[in-house]
């Protein structure tokens, strides 16, 4: 059996997710303690109880220590199945965190999926619905498997209550997949989103986040939708490349300034566009695991953070791969590697 120290690097869910979706391919238990170490609030909180659950459901899995606040666990999977799934986080809590958690199982089952999910579909410190369907799935389909998203309401923090539908058509092996150059710009937009929320919010902010990228009217958006548990609202700066699609996500809080929030996604993207990197750091976090998978790639990024290095250091505890990087003028390239070095 695996064991995993869940306060290992940055000490977060991630630990636990990967080693999960890793458990559920390899067919290794695996046992973790301390997990989410390295949070406020460590244990298992309600999307990592229910991607542990998932996880279970998809893997015919025997788990140990599955509850709430729990901060070890044994996992134990059986016969992935693909299927016909809905899962619901019960809270506000990241549903695409438990859609990753499963998808690397799912994309390699035996036939094809759906995956419909409850939860929060636009949260601060977890991938946005937008950043998996336009940035992360458009390359996975370039490995092999494709993936469709659909979005049926929104869920927004605090409220929650967002769904999402995922199709998922699997592949036997997995295409390695290089990205060294982001390639041509093909277009480039300011997105503010509302739910239930004054326009004026939207205009501030696309207009703040165009100005400092020096972009003109063209690229501001404004999408409102009252398809939501509840008010929210997320400014997305997307770049579109040949090769690649950056986003760069800001979410509105109360007592932040429209400006404020544009700032920060601005921000963002500038150091990406001023950078020579293919993909942004977030980018490249979530392309670790499916290209180990593949046992081969490589991508330029703009940093490898704590986050990464972590996730690295889970994927070879369950694969032999190794992962090696070099600096370049204004990237970090991280390449994935099997056999001996």
């Amino acid at each position: 059996m695996t064991r995993i120290d869940g306060s290992m690097g940055e000490g977060g869910g991630q630990v636990l997710r990967t080693a999960l979706s890793l458990s559920l391919i390899t067919g290794r238990p695996f046992q973790i303690d301390n997990i989410r170490a390295g949070r406020q609030k460590p244990g298992l909180l309600r999307q990592h109880l229910a991607a542990v659950l998932a996880a279970t459901e998809v893997g015919a899995a025997q788990v140990e220590g599955a509850s709430l606040g729990s901060r070890c666990i044994t996992f134990a999977p059986g016969r992935v199945r693909a299927g016909d799934y809905h899962f619901a986080v019960g809270s506000a809590g990241s549903g695409t965190l438990v859609f990753q958690t499963v998808l690397p199982a799912l994309m390699m089952a035996d036939g094809p999926s759906t995956v419909e999910i409850e939860g929060g579909t636009h949260n601060d410190a977890a991938p946005p619905f937008h950043f998996l369907a336009r940035a992360f799935t458009p390359l996975v389909r370039r490995m092999g498997s494709d993936i469709q998203l659909t979005l049926e309401r929104y869920g927004f923090y605090p409220a929650g209550g967002g769904r999402f539908r995922a199709t998922i058509q699997p592949v036997q092996h997995l295409a390695p997949l290089h990205l060294e150059h982001r390639g041509e710009t093909a277009s480039r937009r300011v997105i503010a989103i509302l739910a239930n929320l004054p326009r004026r919010i939207a205009e501030r902010e696309v207009a703040t986040a165009a100005s400092l990228l020096a972009w003109g009217p063209d690229a501001h958006v404004i999408e409102s939708t009252s398809e939501s548990g509840g008010p929210g609202n997320v400014v997305l700066v997307e770049i579109e490349s040949t090769q690649v699609t950056g986003i760069f996500t800001a979410f509105g809080q109360k007592g932040v300034s429209a400006e404020r929030v544009a700032q920060i996604a601005a921000t963002e993207a500038r150091e990406y566009l001023a950078s020579q990197a293919a993909v942004c750091q977030h980018l490249a976090d979530q392309l670790l695991l499916p290209m180990a998978l593949a046992g081969a790639g490589s991508f330029t990024t703009v940093n490898v953070n704590r986050h990464a290095w972590t996730n690295m250091a889970v994927i070879q505890q369950f694969l032999p791969v190794r992962f090696e990087t070099s600096e370049g003028r204004g990237y970090t390239k991280v390449e994935v590697a099997t056999g001996p070095e």
